[in-house]
């Protein structure tokens, strides 16, 4: 029986020198094709590598960068800390994670410049130990386009305000007109018929002229109570001489009375939360009641203001379809529903408020509004030192 002839064992494709050549030659290739910067240091935290963007990017070339400290790309304030933070990763464990998730990060060129990057860093070991690379990226246009962006929401915030504020005083100035001048104009018209019906009266008029009189008189009647609605609507006297709950109060009223539309209003004890906040409030429930007549479909709204240890909250809470069930199949009215929440929105951020919607325990439709009390905004973020950690 002949015997059985076995191949010599094959030598495994990771051992072959001519594959390892091949490919740590593609990953030199990768690496200086590559469009992110890529710096590698040793335990040292020497440079071992430095490919051609980080060449681009920081004004070195990879001769003079190399057995360079980390460090000398680092601004000053930060490298005590970024040293630290690259031992601490050293003994975590962890192959690889991104840096400043918390804080905007700083590199530093070699003509002195600082530049925003972002970046990431990743552990390896070979024969001589462990080797840290961190890739990074330059973002100075992204952080010049998003302080750009900042900039410019926030010259848009300022002119809604002056928006706001000028919409709200042509408000007040109409309504004071129309309150003082045309309605005192109609009520010396009233007495001038007044007075006339009764000469003709005494002269022994017609009854036709006495009838068109009396006619001319109810016309003068219901354009006075036009004229005061009018004006009411535009700016109620009472929030200015009441203050906020009578004018709400009020506006609950004439909004049963115009819809038919049961109106609570709950309020623990007269709240003065300041003439700026008391506008925003009541052209808040305004706006909710608006919204509560085109899209609801309620029977029954109730509105309440409580004011808490460091804020007010405003509910204005209906019974109707609530908001799923008022935009099904109806985008147009949907979008109208948007755009009040939009207005509300804008007016609550100017007291520094916050807006939040949400479904009632059976049905129905709740807004909600929290502001702080008149002073206790608090104070903006401070952002801490940047750190390349």
């Amino acid at each position: 029986m002949a015997s059985q002839q076995t191949d010599p064992p094959q030598q495994p494709a990771a051992q072959d020198p001519a594959r390892i050549q091949a490919s740590e030659a593609r990953l030199a290739g990768i690496i200086r094709s590559s469009m992110e910067a890529i710096i590698t240091v040793d335990e040292t935290q020497r440079v071992v590598l430095f490919n051609p963007m980080a060449e681009r990017l920081f004004g070195y070339t990879a001769a003079q960068a190399l057995g360079r400290p980390l460090g000398d790309f680092i601004p000053a304030r930060f490298r005590e800390t970024h040293e630290a933070h690259v031992r601490r990763f050293g003994v975590t464990g962890v192959s690889e994670r991104q840096m400043g998730l918390q804080r905007v990060l700083h590199a530093l060129r070699r003509d002195g410049s600082e530049f925003p990057i972002e970046a990431s860093i990743s552990q390896t070991r070979d024969g001589q130990g462990k080797l840290f690379t961190v890739i990074l990226r330059d973002t100075t246009e992204r952080v010049r386009a998003e302080a750009a962006m900042r900039a410019s929401r926030e010259e848009l915030q300022q002119l809604s305000d002056r928006v706001q504020a000028s919409r709200e005083e042509e408000r007040r100035r109409i309504a004071r007109e129309l309150h003082d001048d045309l309605g005192q104009r109609l009520s010396a018209l009233k007495m001038d018929l007044a007075i006339l019906a009764g000469d003709l009266r005494e002269a022994g008029a017609a009854q036709g002229l006495l009838d068109q009189a009396a006619a001319m008189h109810l016309v003068i009647d219901e354009t006075v109570a036009s004229v005061r609605r009018i004006a009411a609507d535009l700016r109620p006297a009472l929030l200015d001489e009441l203050g906020l709950m009578p004018a709400i109060e009020w506006l609950a009223k004439e909004f049963s009375a115009r819809y038919g539309i049961a109106v609570a209003v709950h309020a623990a004890e007269e709240e003065d939360v300041g003439e700026r906040a008391a506008t925003a409030v009541f052209r808040i429930v305004q706006e909710a009641l608006s919204n509560v007549v085109q899209h609801a479909e309620a029977s029954q709204v109730d509105i309440g203001l409580v004011r808490h240890p460091a804020h007010y909250e405003l509910t204005v809470r209906d019974n109707g379809r609530g908001s799923a069930a008022a935009a099904a199949g109806r985008p147009a009215r949907s979008r109208r529903i948007s755009l009040g929440l939009v207005g509300i929105r804008e007016r609550a951020r100017l007291l520094a408020g916050t807006v939040s919607t949400t479904p009632p325990e059976n049905a129905g439709f709740c807004l909600t509004v929290c502001f702080p009390l008149p002073g206790g905004e608090a104070d903006g973020d401070k952002t801490s030192p940047e750190a390349l950690t």
